[in-house]
């Protein structure tokens, strides 16, 4: 009952000092929220643009550890091949030995023998001829395909070195994720488990705070604990300038009735964003273009349950840090 008559008592105040505010005051705070709503819609089609960006690297490094799979399948059948065709030419030189051997026997032969032999000598020449070009046409195929071997083996390499440069890229984003996490959890250690929490995921570092550690019921002034908080996480983020910054608000499911400045959950979530990217900005060196102030409103719960409890979880605010692929992108366009 005393929540209720301290939430009318302000609503009062606000009504009537709202009421006092000059017309141009108003529209120009107005012109400033329309050209926030769209530096918003700009910045989230960007990080939707990088998103989609790092999905079509990730297939592109999926679809070249394909083709080195069906590469190496190739090198091991022409290196079959080769071997062979290797086989085959030792066999054949051993034939064309032993028709020399029966050749030269036949020579030495007498005359009777000659002629008796001479017609299977004749017919020895034609096959020693015969097994002579077959052996030069294996010697020819087995050249080509030593070609088509050396070819397939350097094509292998250069794509392996490519693989290995984009994991050597995607490892070191990986790497500054879990320091930057590190260096979040070091810094915010008093602050774990009460009402603040980081975790990692899909590459990315979230800060998650709840609405007790930033905000009154309703307000967009982060309080004293707060902005300690916040005044710590700008320190690690100035320390680290290749991280875009994403600072999204979230309520519950509960209507506002406010008739201020604050109409409804989605000016709640986006204004309480704006007033943490400012105090980062005034406690940090971060640069601004870093920074995306967002509201999700009332629609990306973590509990879609209708308790009191669930309504608790989901009024957050969330700070999303995510690598830059500025190196990766690189890479990409060099291969």
């Amino acid at each position: 009952m005393k929540n209720s008559f301290k939430y009318i008592t302000v609503c009062m105040l606000i009504s009537i000092i709202y009421s006092c505010v000059p017309q141009r005051k108003l529209e120009e705070e107005q012109t400033k929220r329309k050209n926030c709503d769209r530096d918003f819609a700009a910045l989230k089609t960007a990080n939707q643009e990088c998103e989609t960006s790092l999905t079509e690297a990730q297939k592109k490094l999926a679809d070249n550890l394909k083709q080195i799979t069906a590469l190496s399948k190739d090198t091991t059948l022409l290196g079959n091949n080769y071997r062979l065709f290797a086989s085959k030419y030792d066999k054949l030189n051993q034939i064309n030995e032993q028709l020399l051997d029966k050749y030269n026997r036949l020579l030495s032969g007498n005359i009777a023998d000659t002629k008796k032999l001479s017609g299977e000598l004749q017919v020895t020449q034609e096959q020693l001829l015969k097994k002579q070009d077959e052996l030069k046409e294996l010697e020819n195929q087995l050249n080509i395909q030593k070609k088509n071997l050396d070819a397939l083996t350097a094509e292998l390499t250069k794509r392996e070195a490519r693989v290995s440069e984009l994991e050597g890229v995607l490892k070191k984003k990986d790497d500054a994720v879990n320091e930057l996490k590190k260096k979040l959890s070091d810094a915010l250690l008093g602050f774990e488990g009460k009402g603040l929490t980081i975790t990692q995921k899909n590459g990315k570092v979230y800060v998650s705070m709840e609405e007790n550690l930033l905000f009154a019921s309703g307000s967009i002034t982060v309080e004293a604990k707060g902005v300690e908080a916040l005044k710590k996480v700008a320190k690690v983020l100035e320390q680290n300038a290749d991280i875009n910054i994403l600072i999204e608000g979230h309520t519950d499911d509960v209507p506002m009735t406010g008739k201020g400045e604050i109409k409804d959950n989605w000016d709640l979530s986006v204004m309480r964003a704006t007033s943490i990217v400012k105090i980062i900005t005034k406690n940090s060196n971060v640069d601004s273009r870093r920074l995306t102030a967002a509201g999700r409103g009332e629609y990306f719960p973590i509990d879609p349950a209708k308790t009191t409890e669930a309504r608790k979880k989901n009024r957050r605010t969330e700070i999303i840090l995510t690598p830059k692929l500025d190196e990766l992108f690189k890479v990409l366009e060099t291969n």
